[in-house]
């Protein structure tokens, strides 16, 4: 258990998980083993006076090596041991959990997208999927893994879904869905984003989610067992993508489905593979009237064969044909037969170029021709607004997107959008949200390349691009409005003065909703050379990552901010930029737990903003790396690098850039070296430091900042309370409550709180201790923190509350 808190707590430290909480168990840890030192008869003492004080265990070893250490030192002192057992009872809590499934409608998951109507055959694989539930043998560890292969269009999709929905009655504990979007290894989703979606719909609470991908493995794992869920991995690319997701637990089935053969998922994790086959010419037949309608079941059967036929018994191909037939009632099944006959046989004049993933010649591929004749059928206007949408691999093609692709209004996108839909040549998966299957993007493609050319797809993913970054900005700058920026989307943008107090909220989950589509948006824009998109659009989800995480995005996306930014500044751009995509993908690293990744990337960015003489962003990027310092323990060097940006902010000078941030910036300087100097206990000091910020948060030029004057009162009721005055640290923490109550911080206030309550029982008031640990557990439910409410009531229920 103490192995498991150190780490929790110096993953944490370094991503911020645990906010408040989080780092007052870091600091508390630091402390134990600085005591563990003395008591050791070991170097230093962390008083002050220069000794050398404890790092933060930021690897394996080193975590094992404290753990160690505090051990045995436990064992031959008893008041410390009870000191280790608290603080190890405390730290457990900042372990990421879900509640039960019982306890929150939350953790039990119905992710399954809506089934089709017109599903044909394949009753033999729900048979096949059953039969290995009722005669699969539980081995503790192993659920059981059916896995469907086939070639694209094939129906593996909604095999699985339909099975997901005709057994979900025997996995009470919910259902997990992902498109893995495998088709390809540029487009497929890493397990890390996998994992963070399927956490949250488990009732992770966002902000607890790990940033790197083995705690996020470990803890879905913790999530998963004894449930009885079911795991639906639909279009993985490769065994590495499908492995990380696997629940251990025997309870749960997980159906995979893939175009890929899955070797190491058969031989080492004993998933029972099954390949499907083209439908027999009879359920062909079948489908083929089902999707056409009965409108157009007068039809011959021996046109209706042929159909059949020519679509080769592929589901996608079959139901794009008979798509397209039902929506044009004057089309003629004879007419349909002969187009697709011309194509297999390689004849007519307008036959459009063939080829696919399946069959890179086209001359036996039915999905191409079916999508052929469809094509063919389509206005002009649709035709090319059907290949303005396959610019790029969209996650899903929004109205918005639609209409910058193809350059139309959004009212004539939300037409053509739905002309292509009924036609199958695109799939509604949401409001107002489509997607290609990826061989029809692949066909549109095609057709773009050939009939538009390289510029005009280039100006297409430009608008996309552009329309994108402006919608991001906007909603950036509501969630965080006082944070400085860089780049021209937020020229201009102010906030209404009637702001609804929700509308950061809102915004935020604006962001988040598009936030793959964003990812995707500035790898267009990268692999098109708009270098001046890529490094903006990074600024514009800035607020995002910082707020919610999904490290593995927000690290291969900064990559590519780095380097465009670097492009830029080499040619034409916004020097500034380089040094600002460094910090951001420092903090990124940090999330990840990249501690010494983070060090470099901050190191180069000061290095930047220094070359390019950007006082503003050069500070920022000293002040991060204190902050890393900070987290690290290493608070003199921490204290060193405030002081330095201190220094650097007093260089800007009036219309320079950063001169209407300049109070803010040197206030929260402030209130960072009176904390660095709090914990070298250097109290007198810290005192001076934390007043003068508390002056400069009250007065700023713009209006009193509550948030951080009430986090400067936080850090005084700290200082006076390692100082040993519990009746000053309580009032200190008075004022931060008033402070927190006027800002709207419901989060900060529970903390406010709960320190409160450690004044009183340091001072032997334990009613007015319990009293305010029941109302930070109040707080802590209304604002969405069930653990810190259920940490507070196991701390009421313990004898010494």
């Amino acid at each position: 258990m103490a192995l498991s808190a150190v780490g929790t707590v110096a993953s944490g430290a370094l991503s911020g998980a645990g906010g408040e909480m989080g780092r007052r168990t870091s600091e508390r840890l630091c402390g134990l083993l600085s005591r563990a030192r003395t008591e050791d008869g070991g170097a230093g003492t962390g008083s002050g006076d220069g000794e050398q004080q404890p790092t933060l265990p930021v690897t394996e070893s080193e975590q094992l090596a404290a753990t160690l250490r505090l051990m045995e030192v436990a064992r031959r002192y008893p008041e410390f041991a009870r000191d280790l057992a608290e603080w190890v009872r405390e730290a457990s809590w900042l372990a990421p959990r879900a509640l039960p499934a019982v306890a929150h409608g939350a953790s039990r998951p119905q992710m399954l997208p809506p089934a089709t109507a017109v599903f044909t055959d394949r009753e033999d694989v729900i048979e096949w999927i059953t039969a290995l539930l009722d005669d699969a043998d539980p081995i503790p560890g192993a659920p059981t893994i059916a896995a469907l292969t086939g070639p694209g269009g094939i129906g593996k999709t909604a095999v699985a879904v339909r099975c997901a929905y005709a057994l979900r009655e025997r996995f009470p504990d919910g259902v997990l869905f992902v498109d893995l979007a495998g088709a390809s290894s540029g487009a497929a989703l890493p397990p890390s984003d996998v994992l963070a979606r399927f956490l949250e719909r488990l009732g992770v609470p966002p902000a607890k989610v790990p940033g790197d991908e083995a705690r996020q493995r470990d803890l879905y794992r913790d999530c998963m067992a004894d449930r009885r869920m079911m795991v639906v991995l639909d279009n993985a690319h490769a065994d590495a993508q499908v492995i990380p997701l696997l629940p251990a637990s025997p309870g749960c089935l997980v159906l995979v489905t893939s175009r890929q053969r899955l070797g190491r998922l058969v031989a080492e994790h004993g998933a029972h593979p099954r390949i499907l086959r083209p439908l027999s010419t009879a359920d062909s037949v079948l489908l083929l009237r089902r999707v056409a309608g009965s409108e157009r079941a007068a039809a011959p059967d021996a046109v209706v064969q042929a159909v059949a036929r020519a679509a080769g018994g592929v589901p996608l191909a079959l139901c794009t044909t008979g798509a397209g037939l039902a929506v044009r009632e004057h089309l003629p099944w004879e007419r349909v037969a002969r187009q697709l006959s011309e194509r297999i046989h390689g004849q007519g004049g307008d036959a459009v170029p063939s080829g696919s993933i399946d069959d890179p010649s086209g001359s036996a591929d039915p999905v191409r021709h079916a999508q052929d004749v469809s094509y063919g059928e389509l206005t002009p206007e649709c035709a090319a607004f059907y290949r303005a949408l396959a610019v790029w691999a969209w996650p899903t093609v929004t109205v918005m997107c639609a209409a910058q692709a193809a350059d139309v209004k959004e009212d004539q996108a939300r037409v053509l959008l739905e002309q292509l839909a009924r036609v199958h040549l695109l799939e509604e998966v949401g409001e107002e949200r489509y997607r290609f299957h990826d061989l029809a993007r692949a066909h549109a493609r095609e057709l773009a390349m050939a009939e538009d050319g390289h510029g005009r797809m280039s100006a297409g993913v430009r608008r996309v691009a552009v329309a994108h970054l402006r919608c991001a900005a906007e909603a950036d700058f509501r969630v965080m409005p006082l944070r400085w920026r860089l780049g021209a989307a937020y020229r201009g943008l102010v906030l209404p003065e009637d702001r609804d107090p929700a509308d950061g909220k809102h915004a935020l989950a604006e962001l988040r909703r598009e936030r793959e589509n964003l990812a995707a948006v500035i790898r267009a824009a990268d692999h098109h050379g708009f270098d001046d998109l890529v490094w903006q659009l990074c600024e514009a989800m800035w607020g995002l990552h910082l707020l919610l995480g999904f490290h593995a995005q927000w690290i291969d996306t900064h990559l590519l901010g780095v380097e465009a930014a670097r492009r830029c500044a080499a040619e034409f751009g916004d020097r500034r930029a380089v040094g600002r995509m460094l910090v951001q993908l420092a903090f990124g690293y940090m999330g990840a737990g990249r501690a010494d990744d983070a060090e470099e990337a901050l190191a180069q960015a000061v290095g930047a903003d220094e070359a390019c003489g950007h006082h503003r962003g050069q500070a920022s990027a000293v002040e991060a790396l204190g902050l890393l310092h900070l987290k690290r323990w290493r608070y003199a060097e921490a204290q060193q690098c405030f002081e330095e940006a201190r220094e650097i902010l007093g260089r800007i000078r009036e219309r320079d850039d950063g001169w209407e941030d300049l109070p803010r910036a040197t206030a929260l300087l402030e209130h960072h070296i009176g904390r660095a100097q709090t914990k070298q206990r250097h109290f007198e000091a810290a005192l001076t430091r934390l007043n003068d910020a508390l002056v400069r948060f009250r007065t700023l030029p713009d209006g009193r900042d509550a948030y951080n004057e009430g986090r400067v009162y936080m850090s005084l009721g700290e200082l006076h309370l390692e100082a040993g005055d519990a009746d000053l640290a309580r009032v200190s923490l008075d004022k931060a409550v008033k402070a927190m109550e006027t800002a709207g911080a419901g989060l900060q206030l529970a903390d406010v709180f709960e320190s409160r309550a450690r004044c009183h029982r340091v001072s032997d008031r334990p009613a007015q201790a319990a009293e305010d640990l029941r109302t930070a557990a109040v707080h802590y439910e209304e604002n969405g923190d069930r653990t810190g409410a259920e940490r507070i009531r196991a701390e009421l229920a313990e004898p010494e509350a």
